[in-house]
């Protein structure tokens, strides 16, 4: 049998050292790559598509709270991704879900907890604290998580820039594309995301945010009505 194939992504050492350990205890032959950056882990991912395993952290550079596991559904929807977050907010580990996790697992979390749960995930089961049960099912929170799953990769990071304020030229020149791509780009997001303007798409693109999880705020039907599009 082959060996498991993991990629933590994690920019802090000392919690990657320590989950390798978790991992080499689970897994004794299992081949683990490393990421401390967004960018190095799609880089990672490229180079290793077969990836059995992705333990996600959500605070690392080149991310903006879920748009990385938003972006990692739609770039390598083969590939699993547990979130690791010293977050343990309920309504943040149920958006985690909604965006795509096939796991949960809170950094405060025993070592050998952290060990069933990479048994549990590399078994293809999911895995989440006890501390998430019961919860009562989010309607808004998934139909949400749903219109954002229908983006692209290419989508997704528009959506990204857009909410960084940036004009379809910079936009272009960031993503090394001509402006009538980003428009087409543009276009389409609003179609997916059932709004009719750019402001409207970044008041749903800040439903990514983990604060925006923690409060369980939602875009409302006024938010998304009241203010003038972007031009």
């Amino acid at each position: 049998m082959a060996a498991f194939r993991l990629v933590i992504a994690d920019d802090h050492p000392l919690f990657r050292d320590a989950l390798r350990l978790a991992v080499s205890q689970t897994v004794a032959d299992a081949d683990i790559a490393e990421a401390d950056s967004f960018d190095s882990l799609c880089a990672r991912l490229k180079a290793t598509p077969d990836a059995d395993l992705v333990l996600l952290d959500l605070n690392m550079p080149g991310m903006l709270g879920f748009s990385g596991l938003l972006y990692l559904r739609a770039e390598f929807a083969a590939v699993p991704v547990v979130v690791i977050s010293a977050n343990e907010k309920a309504s943040v580990m149920r958006r985690a879900l909604d965006l795509g996790a096939v796991g949960y697992i809170p950094k405060s979390t025993a070592a050998s907890e952290i060990r069933n749960a990479l048994r549990a995930l590399l078994a293809g089961e999911t895995w989440l604290p006890a501390t998430l049960y019961p919860q009562a099912p989010d309607t808004r929170s998934a139909t949400l998580a749903a219109l954002l799953n229908t983006l692209t990769p290419q989508q997704t990071r528009v959506l990204m820039l857009l909410s960084d304020g940036l004009l379809n030229k910079q936009i272009a020149f960031a993503m090394q594309v001509s402006e009538a791509t980003v428009k087409a780009h543009v276009s389409a997001i609003l179609q997916k995301l059932k709004v009719d303007n750019r402001t409207q798409a970044v008041i749903v693109a800040r439903w990514l945010s983990v604060d925006s999880a923690e409060t369980e705020a939602e875009p409302s039907l006024a938010q998304l009505s009241e203010r003038p599009a972007l031009r």
